[in-house]
């Protein structure tokens, strides 16, 4: 009698689990606000997930940019963004964790030899 009753349990939290992982996907599209210049830009990322991998796009003003090296995996987020500008290419590594409609997390930016890190923030536009 008792396996009995313990298997519909064990199926409900396996259930609610897997919803908590669904709404824990990186796929969707988020966006955040930063600085650069002296000017407050927004800044969207379109990412979809497949099994481990992200791909999207990352747009900063009218500048839409594909990521590479997207992974997804345990809630981590990771990819890089590769840009040239006056001939020198610039590549940003994103980091973070997906909790609910949020990511948090660093970007490292290596420029001319030299790393800067600083924290992102960005939410999930509803549907």
């Amino acid at each position: 009698m008792k396996r009995l009753l313990v298997a519909p349990i064990v199926l409900a939290i396996l259930a609610m689990a897997g919803i908590a992982r669904a709404e824990d996907s990186p796929t969707g599209t988020w966006k955040w606000t930063t600085m650069g210049g002296g000017n407050t830009r927004e800044v969207t990322l379109k990412l979809k997930q497949d099994g481990d991998k992200l791909t999207g796009t990352i747009t900063m003003g009218t500048r839409d940019t594909e990521i590479t090296d997207g992974s997804f995996k345990d809630g981590a987020v990771s990819f890089s963004v590769v840009r040239e500008r006056n001939g020198n290419k610039i590549t940003s590594k994103y980091n973070g964790k997906v909790e609910g409609d949020t990511i948090k997390g660093k970007i490292e930016t290596d420029r001319n030899g030299q790393t800067n890190s600083r924290d992102w923030e960005a939410k999930r536009e509803k549907a």
